[in-house]
């Protein structure tokens, strides 16, 4: 039986993910600042696999060192990686960005994606095998106006997601990444500081994707033939042609 380790796992994409790697029987180690979500994802998946969950917030890189360095014995050989866990806040003009929302998304975006990662990575290494997928964005392939700081992150992501595919190689670990475009999650309401009507007509006038959406990529990618690494995806609902681009009568 693998194990996978989902950052994020309380909602959207991690959530989804969570869901579909249990009904394949891969055991889990969920992450995530909600303990409560945590709790009941554990309880409803555990009929499923063998289910470790881990509270923590991926900027503390003190506690993301001591918590993953220290897993239970029978969920600490990491088989698969998802660094899943992101965030966006805001929608301002680089000039009038609040300082406060760019450090929160390249602490967590970036900076703890890297914390997740240095520790799992030392166990691929040290076996000589592993995969890792990043979840990134079309907002890592383009940048699109009051996006700034977001798609900086993204990029980086994205950059991060080469490198570590070049540096990992020599050991048999695969890399790759997954970026979506709209993906109807609790994301917007994160982005729009709470202000849910607003989020709602995000997705409005078209159908976006769904978690389970990627989820299903996700599971497809990790299901390959250890000869075969899909390095990138980049995914979107019909009704997107680009981060530009969007037809919102199309459903």
């Amino acid at each position: 039986m693998k194990t996978a380790l989902i950052t994020g796992a309380t909602s959207g994409i991690g959530k989804a993910t969570a869901e579909r790697f249990a009904d394949e029987g891969i055991r889990l180690v969920l992450c995530g600042r909600r303990i409560e979500r945590l709790e009941e994802l554990k309880d409803r998946l555990g009929g499923k696999v063998d289910v470790h969950i881990e509270h923590f917030d991926i900027r503390n890189k003190d506690v993301v060192f001591e918590k993953l360095a220290n897993l239970p014995k029978n969920f600490s050989d990491i088989d698969i990686l998802i660094n899943n866990a992101g965030n966006a806040h805001g929608l301002d003009p680089i000039q009038s960005g609040n300082v406060d929302d760019w450090e929160a998304m390249l602490d967590i975006n970036v900076k703890g994606l890297l914390y997740v990662s240095k520790v799992i990575m030392g166990k691929m290494v040290a076996k000589k095998s592993g995969h890792i997928i990043n979840i990134g964005s079309t907002a890592g392939k383009s940048v699109y106006p009051k996006g700034n700081v977001y798609c900086a992150s993204k990029y980086a992501v994205d950059a991060l997601t080469q490198a570590m595919r070049i540096d990992l190689n020599e050991y048999g670990i695969k890399v790759g990444a997954v970026n979506p475009g709209f993906v109807e999650t609790e994301f917007s309401i994160v982005r729009l500081k709470g202000d849910i009507e607003e989020a709602k007509k995000v997705y409005q006038g078209f159908q976006a994707l769904k978690p389970e959406d990627i989820a299903d990529i996700i599971y497809f990618m990790i299901s390959r033939p250890y000869h075969v690494n899909i390095a990138d995806v980049l995914v979107m609902p019909t009704a997107q042609a680009s981060n530009f681009v969007l037809n919102r009568k199309y459903s």
